[in-house]
């Protein structure tokens, strides 16, 4: 399973290293550290980190910058397989996205809870990119 930084996780959530930084602190997220004592969030905790702050707010006055041309970035938050067709879901800081696509489409990038993704939104379509 993917792990990120603070920097990363912050970067995902909308907000700046040490608002992340001091969310790891208060327990808000679960952190371990690696070999070179880098503190990292497991995807799957992150994942759901970032549906919660989003759905809760993210208890800061920090405003979320996202969206240069309609690229959003962010963490896979769920995946629904069907037998042809797929449905992702991506949390990129307040911004819950949604995309239809192939069930292939989904194992050939490996999309999964934990994974960080970019959405790229077109009129109404949402393409995925794998970061």
């Amino acid at each position: 399973m993917q792990s990120y930084t603070i920097g990363q996780a912050a970067r995902l959530l909308g907000v700046s290293p040490d608002t992340a930084r001091r969310w790891a602190d208060a327990g808000r997220v679960a952190t371990h550290r690696d070999e070179g004592g880098r503190r990292l969030i497991d995807g799957r905790d992150l994942a759901a980190f970032s549906v919660e702050v989003a759905q809760n707010g993210a208890g800061d006055d920090e405003v979320s910058y996202t969206s240069a041309r309609n690229a959003f970035a962010g963490i896979v938050t769920a995946v629904k397989l069907g037998d042809v067709a797929a449905q992702v879901e991506i949390q990129a800081g307040p911004h819950r996205l949604v995309s239809l696509l192939t069930r292939e489409a989904v194992e050939e990038l490996g999309l999964e809870v934990g994974v960080q993704a970019t959405a790229r939104v077109k009129s109404t379509s949402v393409h995925i990119d794998r970061a």
